[in-house]
């Protein structure tokens, strides 16, 4: 497969069209990259075998102990890779948009909503993935209305998809003078970033365009001229804005890839439906699908309630550390048992 790339890269006119080839790249990067891991766990595999031999033959526990430990670290790579692998649809290595919307509940759902944003900004950190933030929306006393992240990297949407759907929180609100229970909802939607060699039919006529003044988190980054960009697609009802670049050109660039992915997405949704109506399957996409809850208060516990996966260190979930949720997700739709 890597020698099928390096063709296509030696091709007269290969840098044509620079974000064609910049892709063909990345994709060859990705390969590349998937094969040093397999070629890297196959060495470390080679080497626990001799040093487990070693080990029996000398009788040295000490030994032995570490050979336990490489094969554990070496198992837990071996399920990460394997999940890799098999996110195979044909947007899941593309980059991810990712949106957040506090429900009802004023600033109590808003600060819930950047606790999110917190989260899920740690998380791509973690796996070393780029984060823009391409549109936002601050809350009136704290927290945010809504938030558009970019997230950059390779499954970047493969991975997130699983988080899309209601978030639910249960804890004591620090906005409550009573020191009362809520319970707050943060709805998240996820969408792959498509480019323009993907067909989406997209008439100008049904287009509206406005434009306005952008502001930041904590008033940062407001503009003098009207560069933000709101794009209502007038047949689906569909709204993106982006204030992220100070030039309206850029935004409306920008804006204009998010429908285009959100429109793709809809028509794949609309798929799923028509099949799960054929199969007689109930379908659960939408607004409404709470998917995972956080409990804060009276116990810590974060459980998702499509695979029942739970973790009770709730801190470092809230810090970034989703991996179990993820994996227990994409393996529940792709039937396989999670690692061990």
């Amino acid at each position: 497969m890597i020698s099928n790339f390096e063709e296509k890269m030696a091709a007269p006119g290969f840098w044509d069209d620079s974000d064609k080839a910049q892709a063909l790249i990345a994709d060859m990067n990705a390969v590349k990259g998937s094969l040093d891991q397999y070629l890297k766990m196959q060495q470390d595999f080679d080497d626990a075998v001799l040093m487990a031999e070693l080990a029996d033959d000398e009788d040295d526990q000490e030994m032995a102990d570490e050979v336990a430990a490489s094969v554990a670290d070496l198992m837990t790579r071996m399920g990460e890779f394997e999940l890799q692998l098999l996110l195979s649809e044909p947007y899941d290595k593309l980059n991810a948009i990712l949106e957040l919307h506090p429900g009802a509940g004023g600033t109590e759902s808003q600060d819930w909503g950047l606790q999110l944003l917190r989260m899920y900004t740690r998380w791509a950190e973690k796996r070393g993935f780029k984060v823009e933030t391409l549109d936002y929306l601050p809350g009136e006393e704290a927290g945010i209305k809504s938030v558009t992240l970019l997230i950059k990297g390779h499954n970047a949407y493969g991975y997130l998809k699983a988080e899309k759907g209601v978030h639910r929180l249960v804890r004591i609100s620090p906005f409550d003078s009573s020191g009362r229970r809520h319970t707050s909802f943060v709805s998240c939607d996820v969408v792959p970033e498509i480019d323009d060699t993907i067909d989406i039919d997209i008439r100008t006529e049904d287009l509206k365009i406005d434009t306005y003044r952008a502001s930041g988190a904590g008033g940062q980054h407001i503009n003098t001229t009207d560069s933000a960009v709101r794009i209502t697609h007038l047949p689906t009802g569909v709204v993106v804005t982006c204030q992220n670049e100070r030039s309206q050109i850029k935004n409306r660039e920008q804006a204009m890839t998010m429908l285009r992915s959100k429109l793709y997405e809809r028509e794949i949704e609309e798929q799923k439906r028509q099949l799960a109506e054929i199969r007689g399957e109930q379908s659960e996409i939408g607004w409404g699908s709470q998917i995972r809850s956080y409990v804060f208060h009276p116990y810590s516990m974060v459980k998702d309630h499509r695979t029942s996966h739970e973790v009770g260190n709730i801190g470092a979930v809230m810090d970034g550390d989703l991996d179990g949720f993820i994996d227990a997700y994409l393996r529940s739709q792709l039937k396989i048992e999670p690692s061990e």
